[in-house]
């Protein structure tokens, strides 16, 4: 069975490495072969730099203020990145779709798979699935899989601190009262 390489996983991937960005062309080599993400060609600082600056316009659909805009931000990113669908086994005989030429550099590769998976993230669930983490010291990003699309903390452990917090608020109100 052949996973599709442009779905919850990878914009798992894409929210972690925009949350905790690697600092060196190792850590991305090895953050994307234990992500699932499968490169051909070493990765090399070059492709270190342009993910970073990839991943900034990245939180940036993320934090856009309208669907309009994430849309437009998005729409920028696949512009840039994909290419036109195609088919592709890679000679193996297990086929899949390729959103993006096989000469891509390994930072072209994850640029190419953020921006198609993003899309489809979105399309699929809602342009609303993304957003950053509403505990006011945390600021996270997070991709929305719930099935009510009412997520806002990054993580259960932000949303029991945010309660706590509200809860000792009340009752702290209340005893002044």
């Amino acid at each position: 069975m052949q996973l599709n390489p442009y779905g919850r996983d990878l914009v798992r991937f894409v929210i972690d490495l925009t949350n905790t960005p690697p600092t060196c062309a190792e850590e991305l080599a090895e953050r994307c072969r234990a992500g699932g993400m499968l490169l051909e060609d070493p990765v090399t600082d070059t492709d270190l730099t342009e993910v970073l600056a990839f991943l900034a316009r990245w939180a940036e659909v993320v934090d856009a203020a309208t669907d309009a805009r994430r849309a437009a931000l998005l729409n920028e990113l696949l512009a840039e990145f994909a290419e036109h669908p195609r088919l592709t086994d890679h000679g193996g005989g297990i086929w899949h779709i390729h959103y993006r030429d096989d000469d891509r550099t390994p930072a072209g590769v994850l640029c190419a798979v953020a921006s198609v998976g993003t899309a489809l993230h979105l399309t699929s669930l809602g342009m609303h699935r993304l957003g950053r983490c509403a505990l006011a010291d945390c600021r996270r990003a997070y991709a929305d899989f719930s099935r009510a699309g009412r997520q806002r903390y990054c993580s259960p452990a932000c949303a029991n601190r945010d309660a706590v917090r509200r809860h000792r608020a009340r009752r702290a109100a209340m005893s002044r009262s």
